[in-house]
């Protein structure tokens, strides 16, 4: 079992930077793959970024390549979201999440989730 608890959001001009939380408690977090995913007022959830338990690897979504830098510290157990140029329409939820693979944390079953932090951008 894994509780994640994200911070760091909030309100932010366009253009400017963010650095999101994502602190686990549970054993083994050193063994999961981690993402954050985004949700936007109207829209379906969707992936932003995901690293391997190691750290070593790592998957962006095209809308956030060059922007979003992913990272972890598995002696602190906890991932972070660095978000720097940010724009408008990376307002939204962002979630935590927890899971098998790299390739596969976040969809179908087997994941734990935070209950997410609110960024805005202002334009």
């Amino acid at each position: 079992q894994v509780q994640l608890v994200e911070s760091g959001g909030g309100l932010v001009q366009a253009g400017g930077s963010l650095r999101l939380s994502c602190a686990a408690s549970g054993r083994h977090f050193s063994t999961y793959a981690m993402a954050w995913f985004r949700q936007a007022p109207g829209k379906e959830r969707e992936f932003v970024s995901a690293i391997s338990w190691s750290g070593g690897s790592t998957r962006y979504a095209d809308s956030v390549k060059g922007r979003f830098t992913i990272s972890r510290d598995n002696a602190k157990n906890t991932v972070y979201l660095q978000m720097n140029g940010l724009i408008p329409e990376d307002t939204a939820v962002y979630y935590c999440a927890a899971g098998v693979a790299l390739n596969t944390v976040g969809s179908g079953d087997n994941n734990y989730w935070g209950q997410g932090t609110q960024v805005t951008v202002s334009s």
